[in-house]
């Protein structure tokens, strides 16, 4: 008996196999696509041992079930808001906006220094003396762009 007699003999099973192939690939190739196709080939198997159906309509049903079940995940993946308790995570510059300081050094030529917590950070606004009260309004990568508050 050959190895495509086995299978035909078996398709069923096959598909079933096949599917615990792809599940047990996602595993190993994370993405979340060889899940799904990995269900649909043991749905299309389950389907064939229940009635067993021609080769073109079984291939016809596991890519209508991978296909669908793909298009799903994707669409509620993409509509799933992850919430998180620290937004500016990896944004420090921009977590700054908003907050006032009194410059150590003086802005000149656009460009000066403003310690804020224990780092002392770029900062870019029009020239002002030591002393002066700045407003941080806008963050430009680790460039904080200020403003004089009155």
């Amino acid at each position: 008996m050959t190895l495509v007699e086995f299978i035909g003999a078996n398709i069923s099973w096959s598909w079933i196999i096949g599917g615990l192939v792809l599940l047990a690939l996602e595993l190993v190739v994370p993405g979340g696509y060889l899940l799904w196709m990995g269900i649909a080939g043991v749905l299309t198997g389950l389907i064939v041992m229940v009635q067993p159906l021609a080769w073109p309509l079984q291939w016809l049903i596991f890519g209508t079930l991978s296909l669908v079940s793909i298009l799903i995940w994707v669409r509620w993946q993409r509509r799933r808001q992850t919430s998180t308790d620290n937004p500016f995570l990896n944004r420090r510059a921009e977590s700054y906006v908003g907050v006032e300081g009194v410059l150590d050094q003086p802005i000149s030529g656009g460009f000066g220094r403003l310690a804020l917590g224990d780092s002392i950070w770029r900062i870019s606004g029009p020239d002002l003396p030591v002393g002066q009260r700045v407003r941080i309004v806008a963050a430009e990568g680790a460039v904080l762009k200020v403003e004089p508050v009155a």
